[in-house]
């Protein structure tokens, strides 16, 4: 697995930059140069530096200060930072270097070897933060993490309203006693990992699983605005997921699963319980409510309580039920099964996805980027030619993948990376029709298709030239088009290369060119050499190295070939 890291170095000796870029570059490292502390600090403030290198032996040049104010700085606590030094001559400096926050120190002059070791060491920690910080994001709010960072405890919290939203399957325990351990973990993990991506979209909280139920939060561990709209969107994705597979079941003469959703708002109380497996857990009438809801709902229905409906009434289309009888707690309570979304709030008002002004209200992105994206895929899988075998789905998908990951080394903000991330999957949706300038079919499927989800005209213009921009004959010029053509090339500077050059030779073999193998290599090494070209250093340091090394075995093969002959 490929890993990558922005490497910042801070140093105004060039013999010093170009001796550190001869020895790091490579190997996933992406390397970054500042002449000084000012060129240094927006580079940081925009991109995630995994390892600082930064000179301290000139006072007035800055670096023990900048390592001091990093040190204050809580965003940059996992940044490995290391000092470069005349050891003989700096002593005292590398002290107060490693006082100041520094793991370790590089000599000059520089010992290759000895970096390269170093490098590799804080590397590897580095990944592990990555992960730590994944896992823990993963079991506690992000919040809850803020606070264990910053005190070291979470402090229990009351909410007045907040809200519950409970998911149980019908009939659970009969289904699971005619299904393995295995397949039955596989099936409960299918389904709640569709639930956490729809959590995640609407900014709910998962808090936990019990056996075949599902709980979420809105309104307590973030602060977006209308929760109670935001759980009941999502709780009608969930339920529309669930019918939706129910019917290919059907539709396939196999079983299936059936759901019922509660949701309650109220008040409720939030904290940390235990100090070994800590777990973050709510507590109050208004959770057992929500779960007394939930078993109330018929199958594929969502029940909710008087009090959220008050909050949600003019968005849905519902149907009360009364007065239902709240068993084991006792008393009634007034419920409702949400059926839709009300036609004005729905993107051309067909029900399902919320309008843009809608999830702009509720703090979310104008655009339905995850439906976007499935319908693309879909299209893409049932609509290219089997003749497309290497502008396939498998080369869309490693183009988004090779995107995010130049895009997020670049520090590119969420928005950007939304629409470079539409760009990408349909910048060879024109393959559907056409194999030559099949860019100008892209963009007029995307601008028909894109509005459906939400994409402003604005957005649509954008994404348009970011794929008009992969085109043999343009320029790349704003950031975002060179990042689209450079994730779009990424192949040509990984070890994959050859098996999917490959790839593309059939292609051109299934449209009428064909080449002999003396020709194949010649046709590769016109264009690595004289045509293609990587646009951002980012591109750059990470994938230059592996397309000379394609080049020179290209050139050694052609002399094979040659001699052959």
């Amino acid at each position: 697995m490929e890993r990558f890291i922005n490497i910042l170095v801070i140093d105004d000796d060039i013999k010093n930059q170009k001796g550190l870029k001869a020895i790091l570059s490579g190997g996933g490292n992406n390397v970054l140069f500042s002449n000084n502390i000012q060129e240094a600090i927006p580079i940081i403030q925009h991109k995630e530096i995994g390892i600082l290198l930064i000179n301290i032996d000139d006072p007035e040049f800055g670096g023990m200060e900048l390592l001091h104010s990093l040190r204050e700085m809580s965003s940059q606590r996992s940044m490995y930072k290391i000092v470069l030094t005349q050891f003989k001559a700096s002593g005292v400096k590398l002290v107060k270097g490693l006082n100041e926050g520094a793991v370790d120190y590089i000599t000059i002059p520089f010992n290759p070897n000895l970096i390269k070791a170093k490098i590799e060491v804080f590397k590897t920690l580095y990944y592990k933060d990555q992960r730590i910080n994944q896992l823990l994001s993963n079991i506690f709010p992000q919040t809850v993490l803020n606070d264990l960072n910053l005190y070291s405890k979470f402090s229990p919290k009351r909410v007045e309203k907040g809200i519950v939203l409970f998911t149980d399957f019908i009939e659970f325990s009969s289904k699971a006693k005619d299904l393995k351990p295995i397949s039955l973990l596989k099936k409960l993990d299918y389904y709640f990992t569709q639930f956490d991506e729809i959590a995640s979209r609407y900014k709910l909280e998962k808090i936990k699983t019990i056996g075949d139920s599902y709980m979420a939060l809105a309104g307590v561990t973030e602060d977006f605005p209308e929760p109670a709209i935001r759980v009941c969107l999502a709780a009608i994705e969930m339920r529309d997921f669930m019918l939706n597979e129910q019917s290919i079941a059907k539709a396939l003469g196999k079983d299936f699963w059936e759901i019922r959703i509660g949701v309650h708002m109220g008040p409720l109380v939030a904290g940390i319980i235990g100090t070994k497996k800590m777990s973050f857990d709510v507590w109050g009438d208004t959770v057992n409510i929500a779960s007394r809801a939930e078993q109330m709902a018929e199958p594929g229905h969502i029940n909710i309580t008087e009090v959220l409906y008050n909050e949600v009434a003019p968005y849905l289309e519902v149907e009360a039920r009364g007065a239902i009888d709240i068993h084991k707690r006792g008393g009634k309570l007034k419920m409702y099964f949400i059926k839709s979304l009300k036609k004005e709030f729905c993107l051309y008002g067909e029900g399902k996805i919320a309008s843009s002004a809608l999830r702009i209200q509720c703090g979310l992105s104008n655009v339905d980027f995850e439906h976007m994206r499935k319908d693309i895929i879909n299209n893409l899988k049932s609509l290219l030619p089997e003749e497309v075998v290497y502008h396939d789905i498998s080369h869309t998908l490693n183009v988004e993948k090779a995107l995010v990951r130049f895009a997020n080394l670049e520090g590119i903000d969420e928005q950007s990376m939304l629409l470079l991330q539409t760009a990408a999957l349909y910048h060879d949706a024109g393959f559907i029709l056409k194999q030559e300038n099949n860019e100008e079919f892209a963009v007029k499927m995307a601008a028909e298709k894109l509005p459906r989800f939400g994409y402003s005209i604005e957005q649509i213009e954008t994404i348009n030239t970011i794929i008009l921009s992969t085109g043999s004959a343009k320029k790349p010029k704003t950031i975002l088009e060179k990042l689209m053509c450079d994730a779009d090339h990424d192949y040509l500077g990984r070890p994959d290369y050859y098996n999917v050059s490959t790839k593309l030779r059939k292609e051109l073999a299934n449209y009428g060119r064909i080449f002999t193998e003396k020709e194949w290599v010649q046709y590769q090494l016109d264009y690595l050499v004289g045509t293609h070209r990587f646009f951002t250093d980012t591109a750059k340091n990470i994938r230059l190295q592996g397309k000379k090394a394609r080049i020179s075995e290209l050139k050694q093969k052609l002399i094979d070939l040659q001699t052959e002959e």
